[in-house]
C-alpha cells in the first residue's frame, strides 16, 4: 500500500505528463473552454439566423385562450349545457375537477372581432393587441403533456418536466455567445398581478449541466437590481479590481492543477459581475426615456417591477445586445372568478405587450428580434365549480392553447392551427412544445438535432429526442 504522499506524487507526475502532451487533457479542456461547442458538430450558428435575440413574454399561470384569441361563439350559445362526451372522450382532467359530475360550458360576456388586414380574431379585452394584429403570428394548436403548473412551465422552459435541465436561455447563451460582454447573455425579469398566484423558481432559468456563467441573471426592481453586485462598504472599485486579479491568479493556478472547467466558469462570472457594476445601473435607469415612450407603454412603465416597466427594460436589454430576455408575469391561474380576474390581467399586459412590438419596430430591432407571448398550457371550455351567469372558472387544459410570435423570421398577420367548435381538441396542424422549441432554435440559426451537450455519458439537447421545425409559420 503506497503512502499518501507517494500517491499524490504519482498523480502529479501523470498530470504533468498529460499537460505537457500535445493531446493532453489540459489542452483539450482549455480548447473546450475557449470553443465550448468543439466536438459537438458545426460551429454555431449552423446557418444564417433570422433572429439574433429573443424576448419571451411568459404569461405564468396559463391565460385562457377562449377569452382572448380563440373565438368560440358556440360556448356562449350553449352556456350551461353539458360538454358532449363525444368531445371530451374521457380525457384526463386535474384533481380539481375530477370529482365533478357535470362539465357545463361557459363563456362570459366578451365580444370578439376581426382586426387588421389579416382579420385576426381578438376579444375586446385586448384593444392594444388589435392594433398590432398584422404583426402577429398566432399558433392556436399548441399542446403539451403536462397538466399541472410546475412541470408544465419547466417543460416549456427546459424541455423536460423534471428539474435539472438547462433552460432555453442558457442553451442560447452557451451556443451563441454574447453581443455585449458587459451584460449577461440571459436576463430574467419578474412581475405579477396577484400575490397568491403560482410561484416561480430559479430552476426555470438555471444552467443545468451547462457551465454556470450561462445561467439566467434575475434583475429585480429597487436599489439593488442584481443581488450582491455592489461593493461592500469600505471597498473601492480599485480595491475590487485588485482583489479580483489576485483571485483570478489563484483560480488559474487551481485550473492548472485540476483542469476543472467549473474553475474557469467562476472566473468568467466574477469578471462579468465586475463589469456589470457599471453596466446594470445604466441599463436599469429609464429616467432618460422620452415621455412618448411612457405614453406608449402606459403609465405603469414608470413604476419599477411592473409588467410595463419590464417590457421597456426588455427593449433596452436587447438594444444593448442581450441574447435572451425572459419576462415572467404571474397571475393567470384563474380557477374561479375568471371574468373579473382576466379583465385585470389583460389590462396589466395588453398595452405594454403591443407597445414593445411597436417600439422594437420603430427602432429597426423587430426585424432581427423574436418576441413570443404565451403560457404553459390552456384553459378548458367548461366551468370549474359553480357556474353562474357572470362567474365561472376554468381548469387546466393541456390539449390545446394559443401563443403568438412576432418579429424575426415569422409570418406577419398569420394564424396557424385550429381547434374544434368547443375549443377542446385540435383539428388542424398540432404544434407540440418541442416543436416550438425546435422552431425558436431554427430562427436563431441552430439545428436543434445537432446542438447537443454530453453529460454523464449521454448526449442531451433542449428538444430531447423530439421536435420538428414548424416551417409553415416561417417567412
Amino acid at each position: 500500500m503506497k503512502k499518501l504522499e507517494d500517491q499524490l506524487f504519482d498523480k502529479l507526475n501523470r498530470r504533468l505528463f498529460l499537460q505537457n502532451s500535445l493531446l493532453g487533457l489540459g489542452a483539450t479542456a482549455l480548447d473546450r473552454m475557449m470553443n465550448p461547442l468543439s466536438g459537438l458538430g458545426p460551429e454555431l450558428p449552423h446557418f444564417a439566423p433570422k433572429a439574433k435575440r429573443v424576448i419571451y413574454l411568459f404569461q405564468s399561470g396559463a391565460p385562457s385562450q377562449l377569452e382572448l384569441f380563440d373565438h368560440k361563439p358556440l360556448l356562449k350559445k350553449m352556456f350551461g349545457e353539458e360538454l358532449p362526451d363525444s368531445i371530451r372522450q374521457g380525457q384526463r382532467v386535474t384533481g380539481m375537477t375530477s370529482e365533478q359530475h357535470s362539465f357545463p360550458l361557459a363563456m362570459g360576456d366578451f365580444e370578439f372581432g376581426q382586426y387588421g388586414k389579416s382579420r385576426a380574431w381578438m376579444s375586446d379585452l385586448i384593444p392594444y393587441h388589435q392594433q398590432i394584429a398584422d404583426e402577429l403570428c398566432f399558433i392556436k394548436s399548441m399542446h403539451t403533456e403536462a397538466i399541472n403548473h410546475d412541470p408544465a412551465i419547466t417543460f416549456v422552459q427546459t424541455g423536460s418536466q423534471q428539474a435539472g435541465r438547462p433552460s432555453m436561455g442558457s442553451w442560447m447563451s452557451y451556443g451563441l455567445g454574447s453581443e455585449n460582454e458587459n451584460l449577461p447573455n440571459f436576463c430574467v425579469l419578474l412581475s405579477r398581478s396577484n400575490n397568491y398566484d403560482q410561484p416561480l423558481y430559479a430552476k426555470l432559468w438555471n444552467n443545468g449541466f451547462l457551465p454556470s456563467q450561462h445561467q439566467g441573471v434575475m434583475f429585480r426592481s429597487g436599489e439593488d437590481p442584481v443581488l450582491y453586485l455592489n461593493n461592500p462598504a469600505g471597498m473601492s472599485s480599485k480595491d475590487r479590481r485588485r482583489m479580483l486579479d489576485y483571485l483570478n491568479d489563484l483560480h488559474e493556478s487551481q485550473f492548472h492543477h485540476t483542469q476543472d472547467e467549473s474553475v474557469q466558469a467562476r472566473i468568467a462570472q466574477y469578471e462579468m459581475a465586475y463589469r456589470m457594476q457599471s453596466s446594470v445601473p445604466e441599463t436599469m435607469d429609464i429616467s432618460d426615456e422620452p415621455d412618448y415612450i411612457f405614453e406608449q407603454y402606459g403609465e405603469q412603465a414608470r413604476k419599477p417591477g411592473t409588467y410595463a416597466a419590464n417590457c421597456l427594460l426588455a427593449r433596452k436589454l436587447v438594444e444593448k445586445g442581450v441574447r435572451f430576455v425572459q419576462l415572467y408575469h404571474q397571475g393567470w391561474d384563474q380557477h374561479g372568478n375568471l371574468p373579473g380576474e382576466i379583465k385585470k390581467l389583460a389590462k396589466d399586459t395588453d398595452q405594454a405587450s403591443a407597445a414593445l412590438i411597436l417600439d422594437l419596430k420603430q427602432r429597426g430591432l423587430l426585424e432581427d428580434t423574436l418576441v413570443i407571448w404565451g403560457g404553459e398550457f390552456g384553459r378548458g371550455c367548461y366551468s370549474q365549480g359553480k357556474l353562474t351567469p357572470d362567474n365561472y372558472g376554468r381548469d387546466h387544459h393541456p390539449r390545446c392553447f394559443t401563443i403568438w410570435m412576432a418579429g424575426a423570421g415569422v409570418k406577419k398577420g398569420f394564424t396557424y392551427g385550429a381547434t374544434d367548435d368547443f375549443g377542446y381538441n385540435i383539428i388542424k396542424d398540432p404544434v407540440h412544445v418541442h416543436d416550438l422549441q425546435a422552431t425558436i432554435m431554427h430562427l436563431m440559426g441552430i439545428n436543434h438535432e445537432q446542438f447537443v451537450h454530453k453529460f454523464q455519458g449521454r448526449r442531451y439537447r433542449l428538444t430531447d429526442v423530439h421536435g420538428k421545425v414548424v416551417k409553415d409559420i416561417l417567412s
